[in-house]
């Protein structure tokens, strides 16, 4: 699944406020943090605001904290902010009389259901612990030990 920049800059936002909601960060500590537009993620935490997730705190030292319940809201939660989530056919009327197509689409639509399914399932609260467990780390000390372990070409 490939996000829009508006729906990664809004996850970015959410788990980095949810990390700690007693904290207030500004829209420039975020973009900086990610490497990301200041003027895109503003926006980003405007509709963020609006939907309940975020709070602004106007004036010196102001910012944005969290406001939701990490343990209830989803992935999907804010991913079905920016993105249209519901599974239209892409077919057109001529490739949906064809066998292939009409598999192939069948396929599609089964990858988005089971990724919708997982977005769905996964709180923010989760996601946090998940990225304090960091296993893509472990992964990449396996790749390494299996590069030092195999003979030199």
């Amino acid at each position: 699944m490939r996000l829009q920049k508006a729906t990664a800059f809004a996850l970015y936002a959410v788990l980095e406020l949810a990390a700690d909601p007693g904290r207030q960060m500004t829209a420039v500590e975020i973009a900086e943090k990610y490497g990301i537009s200041t003027h895109h993620l503003a926006k980003v935490l405007r509709d963020l605001g609006r939907a309940g997730l975020v709070a602004a705190v106007r004036g010196v030292g102001g910012g944005y904290r969290f406001a939701g319940n990490a343990k209830r809201l989803t992935l999907m939660d804010v991913v079905r902010l920016f993105e249209d989530t519901s599974a239209g056919s892409d077919l057109s009327a001529a490739e949906a009389r064809q066998e292939i197509a009409q598999g192939l689409y069948f396929v599609l639509h089964e990858i988005d259901d089971q990724t919708a399914a997982t977005l769905r399932s996964i709180s923010l609260t989760t996601m946090l612990k998940l990225i304090a467990r960091r296993p893509w780390d472990a992964g990449m000390r396996s790749a390494a030990a299996a590069l030092a372990r195999s003979p030199a070409p």
